[in-house]
């Protein structure tokens, strides 16, 4: 039995979500290191930037495979 979509898009959802306060206090951390001086308002925008794009990305590739899984081509 394959994953609904909606079990998927809940899936990648709570675990980049996860993600997303490991990015702001590492981005906290590195970005001084770099010379990037950056208000925690900013880092917050940027990382949630990424965290939308990592939310597509997870679907769309969970969807192709599942895809595939279920034509048998995998």
């Amino acid at each position: 039995m394959s994953q609904s979509r909606k079990h998927s898009l809940i899936e990648v959802s709570i675990s980049t979500l996860a993600g997303y306060g490991i990015a702001l206090i590492t981005q906290t951390a590195v970005f001084p290191l770099f010379g990037l001086q950056t208000s925690f308002a900013e880092n917050a925008k940027i990382a949630l930037i990424f965290t939308v794009i990592s939310i597509i990305r997870s679907y769309v590739f969970r969807r192709i495979f599942n895809w595939l899984a279920h034509k048998g081509a995998i």
